[in-house]
């Protein structure tokens, strides 16, 4: 039994006594407890990779601040690397695919991941976590979503434009196609071994989601996502595909439960068109350099735009690796206090 289901109540709908909250990117360089056990070790793969280590680093924001959820620490490129894609995490610039999907070959050679056998030590780390947690809090579990991943897997790295994966939709629709099939299978396999493993809730990452035109999207993004919402009836799934702000209705009939927003939507417009799902966000990361009092106004802001129920407080994005963790704490603290007084 969770001691505190704030997160999973919300998540599905129901009234709560208060607005929970998280962070994206809350396990991580925000925390002078993770800069110091990160600073011991060869990098960020070996982080990613040691059960023990990811549990402790998953477990700190929840010892630091008070959050009401914990994210297994990992990373959506596990999922390219157990599908026979290795990648490399460079310092100060982000992963680098020293191999590229480019030709038919290529996708033919990609395997559809087993997840205990390729994917066993993030699975370790959920087990690790959970016992460690002791009914704390409930665990987030997480993958990227096809599209973003066969980005990653075409592009070889971060970028602007993505131009070679878009081209990709473009001049070899069948091949794009073929590769999102793979992709989905090992991702719905893999979340569904998280699950087995103890996360309480699930959270599809569409980062590169806004890069896309809309009936791209609609084509090579949202029919996925939609797959592995239903092959997940156990648990709350949640959707948040960044920059997508059109496929919110779309969003709305798929069979997930909260759908995630980023800092540039406007909940009050978002609300009507999503029916009584749970909405997440979305304080602009940036926010969170103001002073501690621009903090508290930004946050109370935010929580009167989305209401007092079927809300889970979050960023827009991912904390800044550079943001004070005090300011953080200000956030946390004002969801909690201001969010109680909205329900009276």
């Amino acid at each position: 039994m969770l001691k505190n289901d704030l997160l999973l109540r919300a998540a599905r709908g129901e009234q709560t006594e208060r607005t929970p909250v998280w962070l994206m990117r809350q396990a991580g360089r925000i925390l002078p407890e993770y800069r110091a056990l990160r600073a011991r070790l060869s990098g960020f793969k070996e982080l990613v990779e040691t059960p023990d280590l990811a549990a402790e680093v998953t477990i700190q924001p929840v010892d630091a601040l008070d959050v009401d959820a914990a994210i297994i620490f990992s990373d959506i490129l596990v999922v390219p690397e157990a599908m026979g894609l290795t990648y490399e995490m460079i310092e100060a610039r982000g992963p680098l695919f020293p191999e590229t999907i480019k030709t038919a070959q290529d996708v033919a050679r990609m395997r559809v991941a087993d997840p205990e056998e390729h994917l066993g030590y993030v699975l370790e780390a959920i087990r690790v976590t959970k016992r460690a947690l002791n009914g704390r809090v409930p665990l987030i579990g997480f993958a990227g979503a096809p599209w973003t991943i066969l980005a990653y897997m075409v592009e070889g790295h971060g970028s602007k434009t993505f131009s070679k994966a878009r081209r990709l939709l473009y001049t070899n629709p069948a091949l794009a196609h073929e590769l999102l099939r793979k992709i989905t299978d090992t991702t719905i396999a893999y979340l569904r071994a998280q699950v087995q493993a103890g996360a309480n809730l699930i959270q599809v990452f569409d980062s590169w989601a806004g890069i896309l035109p809309p009936a791209h999207y609609a084509e090579f993004s949202t029919r996925y996502i939609a797959e592995i919402c239903a092959a997940i009836p156990e648990v709350p799934v949640t959707v948040f595909a960044k920059g997508a702000f059109w496929a919110v209705g779309d969003f709305a009939q798929l069979p997930c439960r909260t759908i995630g927003l980023d800092w540039n939507q406007d909940p009050r417009a978002v609300r009507p068109l999503v029916g009584d799902k749970t909405l997440q966000g979305n304080l602009d990361p940036c926010a969170l350099y103001g002073t501690r009092e621009q903090v508290r106004q930004a946050t109370i802001q935010m929580l009167d735009q989305f209401g007092p129920y079927h809300h889970i407080a979050n960023l827009g994005h991912g904390v800044y690796p550079d943001t004070d963790p005090d300011n953080v704490r200000v956030f946390i603290d004002t969801v909690k206090e201001y969010s109680v007084k909205m329900r009276h």
